[in-house]
């Protein structure tokens, strides 16, 4: 089937051809043509399926029609980071480029002024985090009332940052006669009890079981004590020809740290994370993108949706703490029929989280053998480690313990008696003799006034 076949028009079809696609993805040949013909619709798919453009595809033809008005969008986005919604806001400029379409872009970390200024001329789609867009509600910059296609994106992740409360705030404000699509990876009960709500009879579509991995993803877990997971960490980007790779923390500090250690080992590494301004982190991904950086240090924040090509590479430096995420990091490698390799470390206190993982997946991770990676790569690594082990000897211990006996055959004896008979030069006046109990000897050097 060719994207033709769905029922785009010839000027959007020009746009997706010169962006190179010739044939849609599962979810797309799935989704498209329900979404043009205005269903409501529930679409689960992992990360990596082209999940984005079913969505932005149908949007720009169904938007083609039509009057846009100050303050009041006629089509809503709603993203959880602001990495995604950047990142959706760049397909609606590579597929609507032969389309009189506004978009305005409403994310945190950024001047509020220019959102306005675009929500004051008028917007076909917006597309927007819950945080600014509920910002900006109450502020009285923006109307709901004209918006009659509704987007929420990455469902689950959304409910993990704590955002379904704004959700359903935003959806009671939007006119009851609208279309509304929802896309998740998995469907948990709350994200279900949402899609109940808020969308009526949609169709169902989904390409892949939920919570799966990618196939084209070598996937391996490595058993290492805490301490030690910067120096295993070094050893796979020395060793296991890594080209790019982000490398995932659970805590935004843990990320700070390692691209600085990182860095002072010579590597070209930035990193990426929730306390960064969005231009920063924008930046960064930029530097990775274009590779002057192949190392990209992450939290959470770069786990979903980012379409970053060719990255060879994914570690996990903590097991994620939700095993949903799991599916989505190592996502980031292996994407568009690459192969992809990825790493867990897993220290004791990861062994929880571990388990909750491949309980999601159903398979074990297996374990990755460092001894026959050495042999199968001849690697002189490994002749290098026994030898740490090796010391001191246990003879050696034993002569050392012979000589301790020795020691009292130091008699310094004979030295407090010469030095009791040469005095020395220095001395104070003796104390008058005759008083009973009263030393008339020298004094203490420690005592004397001089030492003082």
């Amino acid at each position: 089937m060719s994207f033709a076949d769905l029922g785009l028009s010839e000027e959007l079809l020009k746009s997706v051809s010169a962006a190179g696609y010739t044939e849609p993805t599962p979810i797309q040949e799935q989704a498209i043509p329900s979404v043009l013909m205005m269903r409501d619709m529930i679409g689960i798919a992992q990360t990596g399926t082209g999940k984005t453009a079913s969505f932005v595809l149908p949007m720009i033809d169904i938007l083609a029609h039509g009057r846009r008005r100050a303050r009041m969008p006629r089509s809503l986005i709603l993203e959880p980071t602001r990495e995604l919604a950047a990142q959706v806001a760049e397909n609606f400029e590579k597929y609507g480029k032969n389309h009189d379409l506004s978009m305005a872009l409403l994310i945190g970390g950024v001047q509020m002024a220019d959102q306005v200024k675009a929500l004051d001329e008028g917007v076909d789609v917006l597309i927007a985090t819950p945080g600014r867009l509920m910002d900006l509600f109450e502020r009285g910059k923006i109307l709901l009332t004209g918006c009659d296609l509704l987007v929420i994106d990455e469902a689950d992740r959304m409910l993990d940052m704590g955002f379904i409360p704004d959700i359903e705030t935003i959806c009671e404000k939007l006119p009851t006669q609208r279309q509304t699509l929802l896309f998740s990876a998995t469907m948990p009960p709350p994200i279900k009890k949402l899609a109940d709500r808020f969308l009526t009879n949609p169709k169902n579509v989904e390409v892949s079981r939920a919570a799966s991995t990618n196939a084209n993803i070598e996937q391996f877990k490595i058993d290492v004590p805490a301490r030690k997971k910067r120096e295993a960490l070094r050893w796979i980007l020395d060793n296991d020809d890594v080209k790019t790779v982000i490398v995932f923390s659970n805590r935004k500090s843990t990320v700070r740290e390692l691209n600085k250690s990182l860095q002072r080992y010579g590597y070209r590494t930035g990193e990426i994370h929730g306390d960064m301004d969005q231009p920063a982190r924008l930046a960064e991904l930029a530097l990775f993108k274009e590779g002057k950086i192949n190392i990209l240090c992450a939290s959470d924040v770069a786990a979903r949706g980012l379409d970053v090509k060719d990255v060879s590479h994914v570690v996990n430096f903590d097991c994620p703490w939700h095993p949903d995420d799991y599916v989505h990091r190592v996502g980031r490698t292996g994407r568009a029929g690459a192969k992809g390799r990825a790493f867990t470390l897993i220290a004791p206190d990861d062994k929880e989280a571990l388990d909750n993982v491949e309980k999601l997946t159903g398979s074990k991770l297996p374990a990755f053998d460092f001894k026959a990676h050495f042999e199968k790569n001849g690697t002189p690594v490994a002749e290098e480690q026994p030898e740490k082990k090796a010391r001191p000897p246990r003879a050696e211990k034993e002569s050392v313990a012979e000589e301790i006996p020795e020691k009292p055959k130091r008699e310094r004896k004979p030295r407090r008696e010469k030095s009791e008979r040469e005095p020395r030069a220095r001395r104070e006046e003796p104390v008058e003799q005759g008083e009973a109990g009263v030393w008339n000897g020298p004094v203490p050097e420690f005592l004397s006034i001089s030492a003082l």
